[in-house]
């Protein structure tokens, strides 16, 4: 039974606007592994011998980081276009897979809409927002979570691309910026690996990349990203097989 001195806490209701600073917010943190791969990658564009407006016009376009970042690489060592356009789209699969998950989130929203967050849709912004829309799937505004989120990591890559692109001969090798791409990928997996198929797909993923590294034309991220999202899918199949019978 309550006392009279127990206070009964009431969350305001959700706006518009708070759903948008809260994705702002809950973004922010991210930004510290980030910025740095900005500042890499802008590094990376001009040594690849992209100049220095391509090199922020693809942090515009394309928008993905580790893409970029692959593009780049098999840009510089010549690389036919075949390859690198197929490296590019399988390495950005898995934004198809972030679409399908938030899609029943957001199915209700208009066509402009959908293809705002689309564009906005990256590796970090989903990460805080799936959680957030499985936490409070009846909320009205919470597309507006996506885009506050979607925003400040865009507004960040290119502010730290273009960095990145005017002081790349100013930044010491000491710094190992190239070493931020891993750690950034790795705190965001880390924490939604739940399940034996999650962890089967990582290791088996990570396997086929280490014994691939020495393959043309970056050919074993292809296989290693085949192979983890194959991995993965036969696992959940092979579970969700035993948990039926």
């Amino acid at each position: 039974m309550k006392t009279m001195n127990q206070k009964v806490m009431i969350s305001a209701p959700a706006t518009a606007t708070s759903e948008f600073w809260k994705g702002i917010r809950d973004e922010l943190p991210l930004q510290l592994g980030v910025v740095p791969f900005g500042l890499m990658f802008g590094v990376l564009g001009i040594a690849s011998g992209l100049t220095p407006l391509q090199t922020i016009l693809m942090s515009s376009i394309l928008f993905a980081g580790a893409s970029q970042v692959v593009f780049t690489q098999l840009w510089a060592t010549g690389t036919p276009p075949v390859f690198v356009g197929a490296s590019v789209s399988v390495i950005n699969l898995r934004h198809v897979l972030y679409s399908a998950s938030v899609a029943p989130y957001l199915r209700q929203l208009p066509l402009g809409w959908r293809v705002a967050i689309a564009y906005l849709l990256t590796d970090e912004a989903y990460a805080v927002s799936i959680k957030h829309f499985q936490e409070q799937p009846d909320n009205p505004f919470k597309h507006f979570y996506l885009l506050g989120a979607g925003l400040t990591l865009w507004t960040l890559w290119q502010l730290s691309t273009t960095l990145g692109v005017f002081a790349s001969a100013t930044i010491p090798e000491e710094l190992s910026l190239e070493f931020v791409i891993p750690l950034t990928f790795i705190a965001i997996v880390a924490p939604t690996i739940r399940k034996y198929p999650d962890l089967l797909a990582c290791v088996t993923s990570g396997g086929f990349a280490l014994a691939g590294h020495a393959l043309p034309w970056n050919s074993g991220l292809l296989i290693a990203a085949v192979g983890g999202i194959l991995t993965g899918w036969l696992a959940y199949r092979f579970r969700e097989a035993r948990m039926a019978r």
